[in-house]
């Protein structure tokens, strides 16, 4: 039934548990995956703490730098469980757009995606791009939560 995966990750712990997962479920399946990483352009206003501390150069170096570290090792872990594995890195103010732009872009039949759980004010205040994903996309959309 879901034959081509889109894998939206951030290269957080909980995401890279998420795409272990998406990969162990396209290797049942026969399907492939696509892995994603949408980073955000550095703002002068932030709350981010790798944006604090960081010049403009400084804060687009690392994040290229560690988007690239995060889709490698997707691809390797893909590659050794013979999952068909392609990988994209976009940059934008609007990170679930991208995603869901992208799944249609690739025909994907199931986005696969991390969610922190987050609550209350938290969820207010950060505001939660699977949240997004699920509420604007048509694609179904499997939100892997750590038990």
């Amino acid at each position: 039934m879901f034959r081509n995966l889109l894998v939206p990750t951030d290269g957080s712990p909980l995401a890279t548990l998420a795409v272990d997962a998406a990969i162990a479920f396209a290797k049942e399946t026969n399907a492939r995956i696509t892995v994603l990483t949408v980073t955000e352009p550095f703002h002068l206003l932030s709350t981010d703490v790798e944006q604090l501390g960081s010049t403009r150069e400084e804060y687009e170096a690392i994040s290229r730098q560690h988007a690239a570290e995060t889709l490698a090792a997707a691809q390797v872990k893909a590659e050794r469980a013979g999952v068909p594995c392609a990988t994209d890195q976009v940059r934008s103010h609007e990170v679930y757009r991208v995603i869901i732009r992208k799944a249609e872009e690739i025909g994907a039949d199931l986005i696969v995606m991390a969610s922190h759980g987050r609550g209350g004010v938290g969820a207010l205040i950060i505001g939660s791009i699977t949240a997004k994903v699920l509420t604007h996309s048509t694609i179904p959309v499997l939100v892997y939560r750590k038990e």
